[in-house]
């Protein structure tokens, strides 16, 4: 049986071997043909499904709440369809910093901007919240080539702390600002640069906390982060939610949704978990067109997380 310090041991080996593959990652992917980065993505991604590891089977347990009816048969090929989705992320991400501006202007096609481009032009801060789905690093790289609009995001601490470096590097490389989730003022600076008439972005569909406001999402209980919506209530942000997706072409969609309103009535944490709920709608209904490019490999209903919890009434039915 291993004791803390062999635990401890096996945990640091992987987080330098975690370490190393994602460097090897950025030094080799980039420099690769673009066709043979793809065909590259695609076999590790079903290498991986193959294997039926911890990750595709949470997926696949994930799936099996967004599309409630499907058998096992179509949750066998979207979960497959997700694994490719998910590494062409890695790979798209690996090759963005040498990509030209014109290749990620290019990449990336948008609709009804007109809601980011209204709030800006009253000089209002945004707060651009989306989920786990397509490839968010190119949409904040859109952003800041194709609008020249610097923003600010916030990252989760990974470990070990050179691999944190390493992500970090790379975003501020795509031109965005990046605050650490934990250890310092985070929501201070967002704050500061929303007032300002700055953009904000945020990943916000899984609650890093453990304390989040709980939302009703397909059906079931989860918590989601109420920064966004807290931020918007302080400062007078427009919350906008974004969902993206991948289709055939090597173009990646993605739809601006109108503005999330702050209610007229309630308190704070009363108005957060109204929009809250609000955002977790817009995303459901994203996620639920695009199953495929949902990236959510890990445990998210309260149902996963405390399974002695039993799952709200109604659970099967979809939001």
């Amino acid at each position: 049986m291993r004791g803390p310090g062999g635990r401890r041991l096996a945990e640091r080996t992987g987080e330098r071997l975690s370490d190393a593959l994602y460097g090897l990652g950025w030094g080799t992917v980039k420099k690769l043909p673009e066709p043979v980065a793809v065909r590259l993505g695609q076999t590790i991604a079903d290498t991986v499904w193959k294997r039926r590891g911890t990750g595709v089977l949470q997926l696949e347990r994930n799936l099996a709440r967004v599309v409630p009816d499907a058998g096992p048969e179509r949750l066998t090929a979207l979960s497959r369809a997700g694994m490719r989705s998910y590494m062409r992320y890695w790979m798209e991400s690996f090759r963005l910093p040498v990509w030209s501006e014109e290749r990620i202007s290019g990449g990336f096609a948008p609709k009804d901007v007109h809601h980011l481009m209204e709030a800006l032009s009253a000089g209002r801060g945004v707060i651009i919240a989306l989920p786990h789905l397509g490839n968010w690093d190119l949409a904040g790289a859109w952003v800041n080539t194709a609008l020249r609009m610097p923003f600010t995001t916030v990252m989760e601490r990974l470990k070990p702390e050179s691999l944190y470096d390493r992500f970090v590097a790379y975003r501020v490389g795509l031109g965005m600002e990046v605050l650490p989730h934990t250890g310092g003022s985070a929501f201070g600076v967002l704050a500061r640069r929303l007032r300002a008439g700055g953009m904000v972005c945020l990943v916000a569909d899984r609650d890093l906390s453990a304390s989040g406001t709980e939302v009703t999402f397909f059906g079931e209980r989860t918590r989601m982060p109420p920064g966004p919506a807290i931020l918007a209530q302080q400062t007078g942000a427009a919350l906008l939610p974004v969902t993206l997706w991948f289709d055939r072409s090597p173009v990646m969609q993605g739809r601006v949704h109108p503005p999330i309103e702050v209610p007229d009535s309630g308190n704070r944490r009363e108005k957060a978990s109204v929009m809250t709920q609000a955002l977790a709608d817009v995303f459901a209904g994203g996620i639920a067109e695009h199953p495929e490019d949902w990236h959510m490999l890990q445990r998210l209903w309260l149902a996963d997380l405390d399974p002695a919890k039993p799952p709200a009434e109604g659970a099967r039915e979809t939001t």
